[in-house]
């Protein structure tokens, strides 16, 4: 019976090697078998003491040790109370620990630190100064493995109530913003190129059962990061306003004039928050053109041409633009940002223009989409003759708005509601009805273009 207990564990663990000199001890690899086989029913309880044993007295012999002992704690952790579960919260911190002692190239560093200030976090015991030191040290030393949502939310705003409660000046504030949101977009980006590629088998039928559980996990994650953002400026709500950007960017000029890092944030902080009528964007500009004529800064340069009225320089920038980059999610968001630049004037047509641009250059800039819904909701009025027709614009918005939460899932709560609403302006059944619309077609003849079908009743 030991025997086959102990091969059942061996598969269950995928081979794991035993470190031989810990193998030598026959009651811990009988133990280990035992525990991970009670562990594999999720009778925790049983599987406490055979892994207890195992893990204060041969500690290295298996990465079980550390992977399933991680369940079983967290187990008596959710079932103890008072200073019972205060020993094994403290139990659980010593096991991340020691993980990293015996198994140093199976194990993360800032999935130690992470795990460690979640734990303590959800137990309320830690400080936002505990929390903010320790996972600064996770991002500043394994950026490339932080990748927890709810980890880079603590981060970030640890940080902003250290600073409102006088120990962190405005400046750090706004770095580990830009950290942490591109962080936020890197990682989704990674997640939205994977459903690009999964969606068309999904729409033709082709998909498998196998991808279809990866498209889901990739959604879910995608829809996490996507909360995260949305929580992350919501905490950093009115700090990042001009009146804030402005004397900050002011005071800190001289001295960062020359580092291109903060340059580049500091005008695509104050293009995001619309400070773009202020010289200090200008000067800001200037200078990066200086450190890096790259295709953002003739973004911003067009952006000025725009506001002094010479639309034409300003669309020769945006083209410009354009064709220096050669990345193509890089060339979408570009597009994107003109695109923006244009509806910000009014310029529906031309901002449609570079919103389908962004939409080629990578199908899964799901913003594009947004701005598109919201070009032909706002255009109601213009597009049709009767209310009917007027209304019927609002089934392309929506349509638009589904497919950008379809292709970047961590939109789709922006997306949805968007949808909804937009749904809900169109025309609805008595209209349909009373006007004898049923499956037909409504044609725009303004410069929205195209048309839309008419649901059947």
């Amino acid at each position: 019976m030991k025997t086959k207990l102990y091969f059942t564990a061996i598969m269950f663990l995928g081979c794991m090697a035993i470190s031989n000199a810990q193998a030598q001890n026959t009651e811990c690899v009988t133990n280990l078998s035992i525990y991970v086989e009670h562990a594999k029913v999720k009778n925790y309880e049983a599987a406490y003491t055979p892994w207890k044993m195992v893990y204060e007295t041969c500690p290295a012999i298996n990465l079980a040790n550390f992977s399933v002992g991680e369940k079983i704690l967290a187990d008596k952790i959710k079932k103890s109370s008072g200073a019972e579960k205060e020993g094994f919260i403290s139990d659980m911190l010593k096991l991340h620990d020691d993980r990293m002692t015996h198994f140093p190239n199976k194990t993360k560093k800032a999935d130690v630190i992470i795990d460690k200030v979640l734990l303590k976090y959800d137990n309320k015991m830690i400080s936002d100064d505990e929390i903010y030191s320790n996972l600064s040290t996770a991002f500043t030393e394994d950026e490339k493995n932080f990748k927890n949502p709810k980890a880079l939310y603590l981060y970030f705003s640890s940080l902003v109530d250290l600073y409102k409660a006088g120990s962190k000046d405005l400046q750090e504030v706004f770095d580990v913003y830009d950290n942490v949101t591109e962080k936020v977009e890197v990682e989704n980006a990674k997640l939205t190129d994977a459903i690009a590629k999964l969606l068309p088998k999904e729409e033709d039928e082709t998909i498998t059962s196998k991808e279809k559980r990866r498209l889901r996990v990739y959604s879910k994650n995608s829809e996490s990061y996507g909360k995260i953002a949305g929580s992350i400026d919501a905490k950093l709500g009115p700090l990042a306003d001009c009146d804030n950007l402005i004397p900050l960017y002011q005071k800190s000029y001289d001295e960062k004039k020359g580092d291109v890092v903060w340059v580049k944030r500091a005008v695509g902080l104050m293009f995001n928050k619309e400070c773009t009528d202020d010289p200090m964007f200008q000067k800001l500009f200037e200078a990066q053109l200086a450190l890096d004529p790259s295709a953002d800064a003739y973004v911003y340069g067009g952006t000025l041409k725009m506001k002094n009225g010479d639309s034409q320089g300003a669309l020769a920038d945006f083209d410009k633009a354009l064709s220096l980059e050669t990345d193509s999610k890089k060339r979408s968001n570009i597009a994107y940002k003109v695109a923006l630049i244009n509806k910000r004037k009014g310029s529906k047509s031309t901002a449609r223009k570079y919103a389908q641009k962004a939409i080629d250059f990578n199908s899964a800039n799901g913003k594009a989409y947004l701005l598109i819904a919201n070009l032909y909701a706002t255009s109601a009025n213009q597009c049709g003759n009767t209310t009917f027709e007027k209304r019927a614009i609002y089934w392309k918005a929506a349509d638009m708005a589904r497919k950008a939460g379809r292709v970047d899932p961590s939109l789709s709560s922006r997306a949805n509601k968007s949808a909804a609403s937009y749904s809900a302006k169109a025309p609805n059944k008595e209209m349909i009805f009373s006007e004898g619309m049923a499956g037909k077609t409504v044609t725009f003849s303004c410069w929205v273009g195209g048309s839309v079908k008419v649901p059947n009743l």
